[in-house]
């Protein structure tokens, strides 16, 4: 799995690998047993500071998502999601033809995410 860190996001850097790791383990790219890449290489590969590699990599532990091994590095301990592989795979591939459809029509990632966001939110109600 690779990292991304966008600086203008306004999320910070620690939160960022936080949410990439929980996204990873819903789509089934991270397991149990699974071991993340050190702190060395997490700044190397995505140019933070190895304090913020620790809080994230902290926040997880605290979370029950992984746990540090003196030594050996950090393990994914606990799985998330509750739909079949299977299922997330089909809704992603319909999710990224319907950003494609967003895109065509001229939306840019913030139309997008603002567009995904409100429909999260609704309760039910269609507009």
């Amino acid at each position: 799995m690779e990292f991304r860190i966008d600086r203008g996001s306004g999320v910070p850097p620690y939160m960022q690998v936080v949410r990439q790791v929980r996204e990873a383990l819903r789509l089934d790219w991270l397991k149990p047993g699974d071991r993340l890449p050190t702190v060395r290489d997490m700044v190397k590969s995505c140019g933070v500071n190895a304090n913020t590699v620790l809080k994230a990599y902290r926040e997880l532990e605290l979370s029950g998502l992984v746990e540090a091994r003196q030594g050996s590095g950090t393990f994914i301990r606990a799985a998330l999601g509750s739909a079949p592989p299977e299922a997330m795979e089909q809704l992603r591939k319909r999710l990224h033809e319907w950003v494609g459809e967003a895109r065509a029509s001229g939306l840019d990632n913030e139309d997008i995410d603002a567009l995904v966001r409100t429909v999260l939110n609704d309760k039910g109600e269609q507009r």
